[in-house]
């Protein structure tokens, strides 16, 4: 594995979401100094939080799979993810409606399921379920540690006895087709498919290997963070910030120093100059390379997955049909993938994902009210309306899907808001967001794996990349590992730690803001 050369001591980790913060714990963990810069107020980056009257909600991702990879972070510096944040496992992980009025819950439970889907479908998809959890296993096991967990130099990498077995899986299959061979009925299918729009690609061309993903959600356990997904990357500042990380807030890198092939020093926007040893951007890919003054490049332009528009509502009531995660299924399916990808039109018969998470932290509103998020998928503005188009476009389409939702079941849903914020293309293009996508870089087979953009920087020895454009990719428990997978290239994947938490050989800086982590 190439890594970052001369000296490592102390490292500028520029962004606090959460590859940024994974990093910084990894870092910590392996004995190096690190500053922690960040232009928000607080900690989270796409996992953020806004304040809506007495509502507190999520502004980025709201479900959490593979925990275990925070804890990795965690404990990297001695400590454990269970000390600083309260997980609950949710049963059901989902709660899935179809168009013709059926309801199917999810549940990462192997009994559990086979016998809801024994319920829902008839005993041969019972077992055909059997055998697709058994695969998606297979799978997980075939591409984790050498595909995705892993620094790619070269695809000659991909050389290796697992790629044989990934193929012989069917990962290079499409996605589709491979999950039709275990589930005949159409309804099941979307439920362990619909995972390929988190990759950007629709799921009749999406590789077979992507599957992987719905391993994360339907087998290996859902979990939501008692006071919200924010709650993580608060506990991940937290922890570094008692390990020794100097967290610099309301701090924006306005350019990199360089000479002689190394950056030398961060400049913030202030006119503070941090001198480091080595730089890793964890910012959207654009904001990364207009620091480091050129984009890479590729013989062909990268293409970016499709946006979404979220509706975050404060209501005097709920829906007792929905659960924490609730998957409300239109009739038309490829059609609504072509919308997205192809034609770049809002989808005609809408897709949504409506989460509660006041089903388990009533908290988060205030007493006897609830809090919605509402995500509608739609096409980037590389392919669809332009982000200027959304000033207004937004409030009409605002309307439409509030009244989808009354026509699925959430009679009175107008009338129930107190309080609600949109946010539509418009939005994750004014945060910098590249095609005005928070999806980032879409995983087509020459956006995966050593074809994604590499984390090292050609041309300058000590700057790495992280975070969802960069490998291994999107969503939560990839980013966490682009951050300990950044923080490798630096150390060369050594971590010492003792049992207090502190390396030996680090030499803590005075934290910096330690109490300021709320940006609401």
């Amino acid at each position: 594995m190439r890594t970052v050369t001369g000296p490592t001591d102390h490292v500028v980790v520029v962004g606090a979401g959460l590859s940024g913060l994974a990093c910084a714990l990894h870092l910590l963990g392996a004995g190096r100094r690190v500053t922690l810069v960040e232009r928000d107020a607080g900690p989270g980056g796409r996992a953020g939080r806004a304040r809506l009257g007495g509502y507190l909600a999520d502004t980025g991702p709201t479900v959490l799979t593979m925990p275990h990879l925070a804890d990795e972070a965690f404990a990297a510096v001695g400590e454990s993810l269970g000390r600083h944040v309260e997980l609950m496992p949710l049963h059901p992980a989902y709660r899935a409606g179809f168009a013709d009025g059926t309801w199917l819950d999810v549940h990462t439970d192997g009994d559990a399921m086979e016998a809801e889907v024994r319920r829902f479908a008839g005993p041969a998809e019972a077992a055909g379920y059997r055998r697709l959890r058994e695969w998606l296993e297979r799978l997980y096991r075939a591409q984790m540690r050498r595909f995705i967990d892993t620094n790619f130099d070269s695809p000659f990498q991909l050389a290796h006895p697992d790629l044989a077995r990934l193929a012989a899986l069917g990962g290079f299959g499409r996605l589709d087709g491979r999950i039709g061979r275990f589930l005949s009925d159409a309804r099941l299918r979307r439920v362990f498919s619909f995972q390929a729009l988190y990759a950007g690609v629709a799921p009749a061309r999406a590789l077979a290997a992507y599957a992987v993903i719905a391993y994360m959600d339907t087998v290996a356990g859902v979990w939501f963070p008692k006071g919200g997904m924010h709650a993580l990357p608060r506990a991940m500042a937290d922890v570094a910030a008692g390990a020794g990380a100097e967290l610099r807030w309301s701090a924006e890198v306005s350019a990199l120093e360089r000479s002689a092939g190394r950056v030398r020093a961060v400049r913030l926007a202030s006119g503070e100059r941090i001198p480091c040893d080595a730089v890793v951007l964890t910012c959207e890919l654009p904001a990364a390379h207009r620091l480091l003054g050129r984009a890479p490049r590729r013989p062909v332009r990268l293409r970016h997955s499709p946006s979404a528009v979220v509706l975050h509502a404060g209501t005097d009531r709920t829906w007792p049909h929905l659960a924490h995660h609730t998957l409300s299924f239109g009739a038309a399916w490829e059609r609504t993938f072509d919308e997205l990808t192809r034609t770049g039109t809002l989808m005609s018969d809408p897709s949504l994902l409506i989460t509660r998470p006041t089903t388990h932290d009533a908290s988060l509103a205030p007493p006897g009210r609830h809090l919605h998020y509402v995500l509608a998928p739609c096409p980037n503005t590389a392919v669809g309306p332009s982000a200027a188009a959304w000033r207004d476009l937004g409030p009409r389409y605002r309307d439409s899907l509030v009244a989808e939702l009354e026509r699925r079941g959430l009679d009175g849903f107008a009338d129930s808001v107190e309080e609600e914020l949109l946010v539509t293309p418009l939005d994750w293009t004014a945060q910098g967001h590249a095609a005005g996508s928070p999806f980032s870089v879409s995983h087509t087979f020459a956006q995966t794996g050593p074809f994604r953009p590499r984390n090292l920087v050609r041309g300058l020895d000590n700057v790495v990349l992280a975070g969802c454009g960069t490998t291994p990719g999107v969503g939560v428990p990839t980013v966490l590992i682009s951050g300990k997978l950044a923080a490798a290239r630096v150390t060369g994947g050594r971590t010492r730690v003792t049992r207090a938490g502190r390396s030996p050989d680090r030499r803590p800086s005075a934290p910096t803001g330690a109490g300021a982590h709320d940006p609401s």
